[in-house]
């Protein structure tokens, strides 16, 4: 993606998972927001872009964090929310390992309370190891921790797949986390 693509993906990301009343945008129980009402909202902010553009930054963002409803009137963040939103997704079987980027400081923090959600309202998982390792790029030297997933899934901890592919549960004890 380009700057400008990039630029709008971040203000996507603050706007439509964390503080959408910055631009005075109401979210639905669901997530989703009026494709015309947002680019509005963002226009008055400051921020503008046409929907062309908004359409390239949802169909092309390599990690795929926004969706649009399939009349292309409605978009919501895939996950990653702080504000309260009930996306709707299924409890879903995961595969036996799932793995968890992280930056290496906050492997102490980690070996005592295990995966914890913060302020959003999952931890995230993937099934690619090289995409977690990414993941834990963004935030320092990373670190990979497996996840027994499929054993937690066992033991009764509830695991939903988002629409972009990532793993979502409440909190993975340290029991289930391998270093």
């Amino acid at each position: 993606m380009d700057n400008r693509a990039v630029r709008i993906s971040k203000f996507l990301s603050l706007t439509l998972r964390h503080q959408p009343e910055k631009i005075g945008l109401r979210l639905s129980e669901s997530g989703w927001a009026s494709v015309g009402q947002l680019i509005e909202a963002s226009r008055r902010a400051g921020i503008e872009f046409t929907l062309e553009e908004l359409q390239n930054v949802v169909d092309n963002n390599d990690k795929k964090r926004f969706s649009l409803s399939d009349d292309r009137l409605w978009i919501r963040a895939n996950q990653g929310h702080s504000v309260e939103v009930e996306l709707g997704y299924s409890p879903t079987v995961p595969p036996e390992i799932l793995y968890h980027g992280t930056a290496e400081r906050f492997l102490t923090s980690i070996k005592q309370q295990g995966l914890i959600k913060g302020k959003r309202h999952h931890v995230h998982l993937s099934a690619d190891a090289g995409v977690a390792a990414a993941v834990g790029r963004r935030h320092g030297r990373p670190v990979v921790l497996t996840v027994a997933a499929g054993r937690m899934n066992r033991d009764g901890f509830v695991f939903y797949l988002s629409a972009n592919g990532v793993w979502l549960t409440e909190h993975a004890p340290v029991r289930y986390l391998g270093f």
